[in-house]
């Protein structure tokens, strides 16, 4: 049988569907593609009142690309949210490769120097396919994905794609779409350039929020 490829991979989100395992502790993994699909509208999307006050008042400094393989471990472990995860040796394998590739990327919220919260993805063309979370510190999580946001927006990215939709998504503007529109809008964002790197880590998040308001990034 064929080993599966990063190569593989990257062909899986340019298709529009991802890997999955059962548990943390699985061998192997599924590919998923499902027929009704969650994304943030990059153009609209909400920072709830509460998060906005702590944003602006720069409670998290945040980084990309600084510790993504603790990142990955720390999506990968249980907390009181989700008794297990998908994310088995396999696929950190996998997404470890694509971050050596410039293809995977993470964002980091910190306090002072500790790591408490972050989230890791994809980056292809202009869409960005966002993987997993997690958080250590109240808010952590949340900040990490509205800096992730701004620098979507900021360096040109059409499309985040969150998989599947919960009531914590959608406090932020996401949205669900059939599987057929999601693919329409995945089509156009492969033909965009876009840049991960064309935010500042240290943006202030007075400017971060100024960015998200902006109807003309």
């Amino acid at each position: 049988m064929k080993r599966f490829t990063t190569d593989d991979l990257i062909a899986c989100y340019k298709r529009g569907v991802f890997p999955m395992a059962e548990s943390r502790d699985d061998d192997g993994f599924f590919i998923v593609d499902p027929e009704f699909r969650c994304v943030f509208p990059l153009e609209r999307f909400h920072v709830p009142r509460r998060l906005a006050r702590t944003i602006r008042q720069d409670r998290f400094r945040f980084t990309a690309n600084r510790d993504f393989a603790e990142v990955l471990e720390f999506c990968a472990e249980p907390d009181i949210d989700r008794e297990d995860t998908w994310i088995n040796p396999d696929i950190r394998a996998l997404y470890l490769d694509l971050h050596a590739r410039g293809i995977a990327h993470s964002i980091e919220a910190r306090l002072g120097d500790d790591l408490v919260g972050g989230l890791y993805g994809v980056a292809i063309g202009g869409a960005f396919f966002g993987e997993s979370m997690f958080s250590r510190a109240r808010d952590a999580s949340k900040a990490a994905l509205v800096h992730l946001a701004a620098r979507l927006r900021v360096g040109g990215f059409k499309l985040l794609d969150a998989q599947f939709v919960t009531p914590h998504l959608q406090q932020f503007g996401a949205e669900t779409l059939p599987r057929r529109i999601f693919h329409a809008l995945l089509g156009a964002a492969l033909e965009v350039r876009a840049d991960f790197g064309a935010l500042k880590d240290n943006a202030s998040g007075a400017e971060m929020l100024t960015l998200l308001h902006n109807p003309s990034p």
